[in-house]
């Protein structure tokens, strides 16, 4: 039996959540963050979107490009309460809810608590709910799939609603740029870019041979993907991955003493947020960007549990070894822990490299 996935995506929600508590900025380009030399955008309202204003721009960047853009603080607690809200409306329906942030779910309603047979009328009646008790607006995607779900929820923006049925998928991914493809960020869209991949009718194309070739495991989910195959269940407890942390410098630096005493503060933040989650992992990753906003990552995995600053620290900074840094000042460091060791795992250390995406 086919699924029936529904995914909710809160548009723009920080900075919708501010001007609707706030009715003077609506209507206007606002960015939720700090207009400070080296703060970032943590999130542009619709009017700053279409400047060019996004996500992680630097503030900097974002007046420079939108002088007018009103910058407010952001309100963690607010965000947070709203999000349990609309988990309530979710449950209404099911409770086989996957958070993947505050502001995105996916729902699996194959079996569901009002017995609606179709899953675009309960998306129907979700966003509707969400604008009529919480004034806010929220875009669905609608799918057999997890991954078909995510794409359909971002093609209508904002306040979208889109469905890809069965028979849809194969030719709706066809005309998919390979960047809207789930797991592919810039690194990996480069890469394809290079081996003449630049849509989903040219991944089509690729065996997975060559996919697992060049991408390791996940050419074999994007030789999935492009077939519009996703067996990821919905997982109402969704199991955490990693536990990371990062700082943005006060200036960027490149001497090496520095960068060492900076290092050592985000590990033992990393400590400490690894025993308040009593989260442990074996794979240790280094985020290093720079003054232009490049980033690199480095990763080690090892066969005992990294959870103390003693074992931590030694293996970033053996990361950081790897790093040129003497030209290109750093603007930020972060470390990250994650894959958590499994009984059938080599015991053997092992380079990795790969995009890094969460920070949570």
């Amino acid at each position: 039996m086919l699924r029936k996935i529904i995914h909710i995506d809160m548009d723009a929600f920080y900075a919708s959540v501010e001007q609707r508590d706030h009715p003077e900025l609506r209507g206007k380009p606002v960015a939720v963050g700090q207009a400070e030399e080296r703060s970032v955008v943590a999130t542009a309202s619709y009017e700053a979107r279409k400047f060019g204003i996004h996500s992680a721009m630097s503030s900097k960047m974002a007046l420079r490009m939108c002088p007018q853009l009103i910058f407010v603080p952001g309100r963690m607690e607010v965000y947070k309460e709203i999000s349990k809200q609309i988990h309530e409306i979710f449950h209404n329906y099911t409770d086989k809810i996957e958070p993947l942030s505050l502001d995105e779910a996916f729902l699996d309603v194959t079996e569901n608590k009002p017995q609606i047979k179709l899953a675009v009328d309960m998306a129907k009646e979700i966003k509707k709910l969400i604008r009529e008790k919480l004034h806010l607006v929220a875009s669905a995607g609608v799918s057999y799939n997890k991954f078909l779900a995510k794409i359909a929820s971002d093609y209508r923006k904002p306040d979208g609603l889109c469905t890809i049925h069965p028979s849809q998928a194969e030719e709706f991914i066809k005309h998919l740029p390979i960047e809207s493809f789930w797991g592919i960020g810039h690194v990996t869209a480069t890469k394809m870019h290079s081996l003449g991949i630049h849509n989903g009718a040219q991944l089509q194309e690729c065996s997975v041979t060559m996919l697992t070739r060049q991408f390791g495991k996940a050419g074999l989910l994007y030789y999935e993907f492009a077939r519009g195959i996703d067996e990821r269940p919905v997982e109402a407890v969704r199991i955490r991955k990693s536990v990371g942390c990062e700082h943005t410098l006060e200036k960027d630096i490149t001497q090496k003493i520095p960068v060492i005493i900076e290092l050592y503060h985000v590990a033992t933040e990393l400590v400490e947020r690894l025993q308040h989650a009593d989260f442990k992992g074996n794979t240790l990753t280094l985020k290093i960007k720079f003054y232009d906003f490049n980033q690199i990552t480095r990763s080690l995995t090892q066969n005992k549990e990294l959870t103390t600053l003693e074992i931590i620290l030694p293996i970033a900074k053996r990361l950081l070894n790897e790093v040129e840094y003497d030209n290109h000042p750093i603007r930020l460091i972060g470390l990250s822990v994650s894959n958590p060791l499994t009984e059938n795992e080599k015991h053997t250390w092992e380079q990795l490299s790969f995009e890094f995406s969460d920070w949570k």
